[in-house]
């Protein structure tokens, strides 16, 4: 397993982790991703700490709650040899402070996923959206004091624009608060907007990703193809309405492609599509994640190897968009006099 540094923290993460999200199946969403219990649960962390894959990631909205708990159970007697990151802000209950990023219910949910979590820290925390009721200098004291009590050692975003983040990271500098070193957020070969603002930021900025339904919400696992009825047994039969939207066209594009490279390197397509986000700027980890034994073990497959320059063109290629204003100037050259990229390998991207 390869490591890396997890933005400016100085801490190493491994390419890949474990999202728990198939953990517990509570619920019309999460039932649809899986349903895995404690037994289950023990048998794919195995194979994931065996692999190296030492990462975790939950949350407390997940299953509500029962993929913290099933997680914290399953690791029960080895939580040294695990990195576990969670995320709190969602929804969690019906009362009026059960969702957000107040102090109030940042310092409850920690406490409440140490107790389901059986630990007495998280490596790393996460706030699950941006809460624009809750000041940003808040915010941030309040995850500094956390981390500070020694209940969290790390803090992250998950799924903000870019001026939020570079806000909170504005307001962290200014009062010397801890920084975001992490941001969870949704990219893929289908789903490909992280790169215009995000990803400038974080290598800007040295904030890592961590890259959540790399896959594309369930699409590039190799069942789907062009012509043909989605599986009987799909995900996206419940959740597509909800998940990250896709032109057809596009999608049928990018599956042709991994389908001519699966054939040139006898890889599958999932591996190709996880091994393509691990060759983008700044990505620490690409979270995984599986219903069974055989999905994780394809998944894990996915390292060790690297396609090459032109498989990496001929998937660009076929993933390109053009970028909405004000960012397609920057992408097709425009601005290139004064704005240097600064973004590595500045070609690919595009």
């Amino acid at each position: 397993m390869e490591y890396r540094v997890l933005g400016g923290s100085g801490f190493k993460v491994p390419a890949l982790g474990f999202g728990a999200g198939t953990f517990g199946g509570k619920g019309p969403l999460f039932s649809a991703w899986g349903k895995t219990d404690v037994e289950e649960a023990r048998r794919l962390i195995d194979l994931c700490l065996d692999a190296g894959a030492n990462l975790f990631d939950t949350a407390d909205v997940y299953s509500e709650g029962a993929s913290e708990t099933i997680l914290g159970a399953a690791l029960k007697g080895r939580r040294d040899k695990a990195i576990l990151s969670t995320k709190i802000g969602l929804r969690v209950g019906p009362d009026t402070n059960d969702v957000g990023s107040s102090r109030f219910h940042l310092v409850r949910g920690v406490e409440r996923a140490l107790t389901r979590l059986q630990t007495d820290y998280i490596d790393l925390l996460q706030v699950h959206q941006f809460d624009a009721f809750t000041p940003v200098e808040d915010l941030m004291s309040t995850l500094d004091d956390l981390v500070r009590s020694g209940k969290v050692r790390f803090i992250g975003a998950s799924n903000y624009s870019g001026w939020e983040l570079m806000k909170s990271l504005a307001v962290a500098d200014r009062y010397g608060y801890r920084r975001f070193v992490a941001h969870q957020a949704y990219y893929s070969l289908i789903g490909r907007d992280y790169e215009w603002e995000l990803m400038p930021l974080g290598v800007d900025q040295n904030v890592g990703a961590l890259v959540w339904s790399p896959l594309g919400w369930g699409r590039l696992t190799g069942r789907i193809r062009r012509g043909q009825p989605l599986p009987e047994r799909s995900r996206l039969h419940e959740t597509a309405h909800i998940g990250p939207p896709v032109d057809e066209e596009r999608l049928y594009r990018v599956i042709d492609a991994l389908e001519d490279i699966s054939r040139e390197t006898e890889k599958t397509i999932p591996q190709i599509a996880i091994n393509w986000l691990l060759q983008r700027p700044s990505v620490a980890t690409v979270l995984i994640g599986a219903r069974n034994e055989a999905q994780l073990k394809d998944n894990l497959g996915a390292v060790g190897w690297s396609l090459t320059d032109e498989q990496m063109r001929q998937l660009d290629s076929a993933s390109a968009v053009t970028p909405p204003y004000p960012y397609y100037p920057y992408w097709n050259g425009q601005f290139a006099e004064r704005n240097p990229p600064c973004v590595p390998s500045l070609e690919r991207i595009r």
